[in-house]
């Protein structure tokens, strides 16, 4: 009876969740009041977590300063990492005193929101989320504001992939971009294929890339400079999407994520993705730096680690949680506990 109510509780605050981190946020106020509800409904399942059925073992003092929630909010790259892992974690140990015998019997409470690594990190500076996910390198000046408790923790490795759809006949004739190139095509320079190749269709170039999140960061940056991405480019919520826009249209490219690249090729090939300036974005040459569009993906916090979250933070490092790493198609950023 505990376990089933556990998992009602978490599926229904997960859906509340995932409104409230707010994967659409497009501007500060609504980034702030996205945060905030996430913390709300994260004190609600506090609370609602830590009621114990009748001749449950209970020790009261220990119970309330006990942290049984822990809330993620942040990156849509590493939320189905992290989710799976919750999800997993909860039905695992359903309760506190299973992961530690010192721990109170209180049902476990793992929470992963989606919203983009800007949400993330602002809502672990402003303490309305316990844990940032990010999909991009932290600045100093979040670093700065989450305070002298700052830790982060990279779960993987990541690379923005230029990808076409796989029927393109592009794929036929060159394999490699130049840098330049793919700026000039994700700024509206080069709007037609044929100016990529005289010998391909004069057909319309659609680009597709993320929202303003860590990726079109990491993009901008690695590739873009000082020009700006074309006003005509389709935006996708995630990278899923992103992925999936881009199988979906034969002229289309766009900065799919390694990750999202290799699930949505796991059961036929529907993209293809070029070389850059040579260098071919595999696993070797992004652990190695060889290929530059890449990022990290982690989560950070500005405050000191609760005994619940080392926890959890530890099975995320354990082989499961590099599994899950792989399973989701991304490059392990650690090796495994013991």
């Amino acid at each position: 009876m505990k376990k089933f109510i556990a998992v009602v509780t978490s599926m229904a605050m997960a859906a509340s969740l995932l409104t409230a981190c707010g994967s659409n946020a497009a501007s500060t106020e609504t980034t702030t009041a996205a945060a905030s509800e996430a913390a709300s409904e994260k004190e609600t399942a506090g609370k609602e977590a830590e009621e114990t059925e009748p001749g449950a073992k209970t020790d009261g003092a220990a119970s309330a300063q006990f942290q049984s929630s822990i809330l993620f909010c942040g990156s849509t790259s590493l939320y189905p990492i992290l989710s799976s892992l919750a999800s997993s974690f909860t039905e695992k140990y359903v309760t506190w005193d299973a992961v530690d015998s010192s721990f109170p019997d209180s049902n476990i409470s793992v929470y992963v929101a989606p919203g983009g690594s800007g949400v993330g990190v602002s809502a672990a500076i402003d303490g309305t989320a316990d844990f940032g996910m990010l999909a991009r390198d932290i600045k100093d000046s979040e670093i700065e504001a989450l305070g002298e408790h700052y830790q982060d923790f990279v779960v993987a490795k990541d690379a923005l992939t230029v990808s076409v759809n796989a029927e393109n006949p592009i794929c036929g004739i060159m394999d490699d971009m130049p840098v330049e190139t793919i700026r000039q095509i994700f700024a509206g320079e080069i709007a037609t294929w044929d100016q990529v190749d005289s010998t391909l269709p004069a057909e319309a170039i659609n680009v597709y890339i993320r929202d303003l999140s860590g990726a079109y960061e990491v993009f901008q940056k690695s590739v873009m400079g000082d020009s700006e991405v074309t006003a005509s480019a389709t935006q996708s919520a995630s990278m899923t999407e992103l992925a999936t826009n881009i199988a979906g249209d034969k002229w289309g490219i766009g900065y799919a994520g390694f990750g999202a690249y290799n699930k949505a090729n796991a059961d036929a090939q529907v993209l293809t993705a070029m070389k850059v300036d040579g260098v071919e974005a595999t696993a070797e040459n992004i652990i190695s730096g060889a290929y530059t569009i890449q990022r990290p993906v982690m989560f950070v916090t500005g405050a000191e680690i609760t005994p619940s979250e080392q926890a959890f933070i530890d099975y995320i490092f354990s082989q499961t949680g590099y599994d899950v790493v792989e399973a989701n198609g991304y490059i392990p950023a650690f090796t495994p506990e013991a």
